[in-house]
Protein backbone atom coordinates (compact mmCIF):
# COMPACT_ATOMS: atom_id res chain seq x y z
CA UNK A 1 0.00 0.00 0.00
CA UNK A 2 0.80 3.40 -1.04
CA UNK A 3 2.41 5.62 1.79
CA UNK A 4 0.46 9.01 2.67
CA UNK A 5 1.69 12.03 4.21
CA UNK A 6 0.06 13.07 7.33
CA UNK A 7 -2.12 15.65 8.04
CA UNK A 8 -1.64 15.46 12.11
CA UNK A 9 0.18 17.52 13.92
CA UNK A 10 2.83 15.14 14.49
CA UNK A 11 5.82 15.91 11.94
CA UNK A 12 6.02 13.46 8.85
CA UNK A 13 8.31 11.05 9.03
CA UNK A 14 10.81 9.53 6.15
CA UNK A 15 9.65 7.32 4.08
CA UNK A 16 12.36 4.92 2.39
CA UNK A 17 11.21 3.23 -0.63
CA UNK A 18 13.72 0.65 0.45
CA UNK A 19 11.48 -0.24 3.41
CA UNK A 20 7.97 -0.52 1.89
CA UNK A 21 6.29 -3.12 -0.29
CA UNK A 22 3.09 -1.44 -2.28
CA UNK A 23 1.35 -3.56 -3.91
CA UNK A 24 2.12 -3.32 -7.89
CA UNK A 25 -0.66 -1.73 -10.40
CA UNK A 26 -0.55 -3.33 -13.53
CA UNK A 27 -2.08 -1.97 -16.86
CA UNK A 28 -1.20 -1.56 -20.81
CA UNK A 29 -1.69 1.88 -22.88
CA UNK A 30 -5.55 2.39 -23.96
CA UNK A 31 -5.55 0.77 -27.17
CA UNK A 32 -6.45 4.15 -28.92
CA UNK A 33 -3.13 5.17 -28.75
CA UNK A 34 -0.92 2.10 -28.63
CA UNK A 35 1.82 2.54 -31.61
CA UNK A 36 3.53 -0.50 -31.60
CA UNK A 37 3.05 -3.90 -29.07
CA UNK A 38 0.73 -3.55 -25.99
CA UNK A 39 3.75 -3.46 -23.26
CA UNK A 40 2.79 -4.66 -19.75
CA UNK A 41 2.95 -1.48 -17.42
CA UNK A 42 3.97 -1.79 -13.37
CA UNK A 43 3.63 0.47 -10.54
CA UNK A 44 4.30 0.65 -7.64
CA UNK A 45 2.89 4.05 -5.68
CA UNK A 46 5.52 4.46 -2.70
CA UNK A 47 4.02 7.60 -1.81
CA UNK A 48 0.96 10.35 -2.21
CA UNK A 49 0.86 13.83 -0.54
CA UNK A 50 -1.87 14.49 1.83
CA UNK A 51 -3.60 17.17 -1.14
CA UNK A 52 -3.08 14.06 -3.64
CA UNK A 53 -1.12 16.58 -5.79
CA UNK A 54 2.49 14.34 -5.32
CA UNK A 55 2.45 10.59 -6.59
CA UNK A 56 6.07 9.00 -6.13
CA UNK A 57 7.41 5.57 -6.77
CA UNK A 58 9.13 3.13 -9.04
CA UNK A 59 7.45 2.16 -12.68
CA UNK A 60 8.48 -0.36 -15.18
CA UNK A 61 7.59 -1.89 -18.61
CA UNK A 62 8.41 -3.77 -21.02
CA UNK A 63 8.95 -2.54 -24.72
CA UNK A 64 6.41 -0.73 -26.82
CA UNK A 65 5.69 2.74 -27.82
CA UNK A 66 2.25 4.53 -27.36
CA UNK A 67 0.95 8.34 -27.76
CA UNK A 68 1.74 10.41 -24.81
CA UNK A 69 -0.75 14.25 -24.06
CA UNK A 70 0.10 15.00 -20.56
CA UNK A 71 -2.43 17.56 -19.28
CA UNK A 72 -1.64 20.94 -18.52
CA UNK A 73 -1.59 20.84 -14.53
CA UNK A 74 0.49 17.16 -14.92
CA UNK A 75 4.41 17.46 -14.63
CA UNK A 76 6.45 14.53 -14.07
CA UNK A 77 10.42 13.98 -13.44
CA UNK A 78 12.03 10.43 -13.89
CA UNK A 79 15.20 8.89 -13.44
CA UNK A 80 15.54 5.51 -15.32
CA UNK A 81 16.77 3.04 -13.12
CA UNK A 82 17.62 0.26 -15.81
CA UNK A 83 16.52 0.37 -19.77
CA UNK A 84 16.13 2.66 -21.96
CA UNK A 85 13.52 5.17 -22.96
CA UNK A 86 13.05 7.32 -25.97
CA UNK A 87 10.63 10.29 -26.01
CA UNK A 88 9.05 11.56 -29.10
CA UNK A 89 8.12 15.03 -29.18
CA UNK A 90 5.12 16.09 -31.93
CA UNK A 91 7.52 18.08 -33.87
CA UNK A 92 9.34 15.05 -34.17
CA UNK A 93 12.34 15.85 -32.05
CA UNK A 94 13.58 12.57 -30.05
CA UNK A 95 15.46 12.35 -26.35
CA UNK A 96 16.70 9.09 -25.28
CA UNK A 97 16.76 8.39 -21.71
CA UNK A 98 19.08 5.49 -20.47
CA UNK A 99 20.29 3.94 -17.37
CA UNK A 100 21.62 6.76 -14.51
CA UNK A 101 19.62 9.77 -16.64
CA UNK A 102 16.81 11.92 -15.59
CA UNK A 103 14.59 14.18 -17.19
CA UNK A 104 10.83 15.89 -17.02
CA UNK A 105 7.97 15.48 -19.42
CA UNK A 106 6.55 19.06 -18.92
CA UNK A 107 2.87 19.88 -18.45
CA UNK A 108 1.16 19.88 -21.69
CA UNK A 109 3.61 17.47 -23.48
CA UNK A 110 2.35 15.69 -26.59
CA UNK A 111 4.42 13.19 -28.29
CA UNK A 112 5.20 9.23 -28.00
CA UNK A 113 6.71 7.37 -25.32
CA UNK A 114 9.11 4.70 -26.40
CA UNK A 115 10.40 1.85 -24.44
CA UNK A 116 13.25 0.92 -26.11
CA UNK A 117 14.36 -1.88 -23.85
CA UNK A 118 12.69 -2.86 -20.80
CA UNK A 119 13.17 0.03 -18.18
CA UNK A 120 12.65 0.49 -14.85
CA UNK A 121 12.14 4.32 -12.85
CA UNK A 122 11.77 6.68 -10.07
CA UNK A 123 9.30 9.18 -10.98
CA UNK A 124 7.51 11.94 -9.51
CA UNK A 125 4.31 13.43 -10.55
CA UNK A 126 3.08 16.67 -9.94
CA UNK A 127 -0.80 17.87 -10.65
CA UNK A 128 -1.63 21.21 -9.88
CA UNK A 129 -5.14 22.30 -9.14
CA UNK A 130 -6.70 23.82 -12.28
CA UNK A 131 -7.75 27.77 -10.84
Amino acid sequence: RCARARSESASPRFIAFSLQQPTPEYDHPAPARQVRGQPLRTTWPHFTSAAADLHCGVWACEPGMWRIQFSVDKDEFFCVIEGHIRLHHQDGEQHDVRAGEAGVIPAGFVGMFEVVSAVRKYFVVVERPQA
